[in-house]
């Protein structure tokens, strides 16, 4: 039986890891997996959930995390460029945790930016655009930065920059709730075979 707080930590965990393969995805083919990218995109907007799921809507939401986080501290090779990305948004959370003023004025923005309405299918795409603006005039000032490698015609296209800033916005509103339950460094770098375990136990 997996105990709920490390259920919920490695949900949490996994959100970071889904947001980093998404970002991989956009920089290097400049597609993404739409489903995945809807769900992390979504977590951004769940400000007061009841449960951890709440913010994914449910576990099959951070599926393609929860792969993610078990092969990358599995050690297989090609996650290589994923762990170094969810590391990377472990280490910004601690400065984003730092700016009280920074945080409260996200909150207020993504709750307008949870309102956007659009008549056709482009909602999606206008969230991203909001959000990838607010990423810049925020996240992006701390000096902690994330630099994202890929290709230059993707890194060029205005829609992938906007998905890749939200993703990663995505990842770091993940990496914040796995601190705010408990989540440490020291269990990720020690704690690598309870969490591959948990993993996959929740995929079943």
């Amino acid at each position: 039986m997996l105990k709920q707080q490390l259920k919920e930590q490695t949900l949490a965990l996994a959100g970071v890891f889904q947001a980093a393969e998404l970002v991989h995805q956009a920089a290097t083919t400049g597609q993404w997996s739409g489903y995945a990218a809807e769900q992390s995109i979504q977590s951004l907007f769940v400000l007061n959930p009841e449960t951890v799921e709440d913010v994914y809507t449910g576990e099959y939401g951070v599926n393609m995390g929860l792969k993610a986080l078990r092969s990358a501290l599995g050690g297989e090779q090609q996650s290589g460029q994923i762990l170094a990305y969810a590391v990377e948004l472990l280490q910004l959370e601690k400065k984003y945790r730092a700016d009280r003023a920074m945080r409260q004025e996200i909150g207020e923005v993504l709750t307008d930016i949870s309102k956007l309405d659009s008549d056709n299918s482009d909602l999606m795409d206008l969230q991203a655009t909001a959000l990838g603006e607010l990423y810049q005039r925020t996240i992006s000032t701390l000096s902690s930065r994330i630099m994202v490698n890929g290709k230059p015609t993707h890194l060029q296209n205005e829609r992938t920059l906007s998905w890749i800033r939200s993703l990663l916005f995505a990842g770091l509103r993940s990496a914040r709730l796995w601190v705010q339950l408990g989540g440490s460094r020291f269990d990720l770098m020690f704690g690598r075979k309870k969490t591959i375990d948990a993993c996959t136990k929740i995929l079943g």
